[in-house]
């Protein structure tokens, strides 16, 4: 993460209102900002969640959506999305991943627009340690079992 990442400012039909750095963001929830997300299911059809490395500023420890990130300012959704698979999880799609729904997420320090794509991944993963503690595929029993 760099302290200079640049971000664009959207409404909420998506489009480019501004821009402004990540650090300004994250802490006013009146700049509402694009983000990706995407649900990687394995072959068995079991969802692949990351464990965000207890380094992170945001949601440390805590697990995630298979692949999550901002959309850099200039970057496409799609670009993005597919950025953030390679980084995260080292996988480059050999299709498009289809997405599934869009929503505003809103909380006390900040402001997001995500898009959130699924996609089945049959391929080794190999994970970015110094984002992630750990990857594995969850049943949705186990999803349901570890809900609190």
């Amino acid at each position: 993460m760099q302290e200079t990442e640049l971000l664009d400012i959207v409404n909420e039909a998506g489009e480019i209102i501004g821009v402004a750095g990540r650090n300004k963001v994250h802490g006013n929830n009146s700049l509402l900002h694009r983000v990706v997300h995407a649900l990687v299911f394995d072959a068995a059809g079991n969802l692949i969640l990351q464990k965000r490395a207890t380094t992170k500023d945001v949601a440390p420890g805590k697990w995630d959506t298979s692949v999550g990130g901002h959309v850099d300012h200039g970057e496409t959704i799609e670009v993005a999305l597919l950025r953030e698979m390679r980084e995260e999880l080292d996988i480059a799609p050999d299709k498009q991943p289809e997405l599934m729904y869009s929503y505003i997420h809103r909380n006390s320090y900040e402001s997001e627009l995500v898009h959130t794509y699924r996609y089945t991944h049959t391929g080794a993963i190999d994970f970015n340690h110094d984002e992630i503690d750990e990857v594995r595929g969850w049943s949705l029993q186990e999803i349901h079992a570890n809900l609190n």
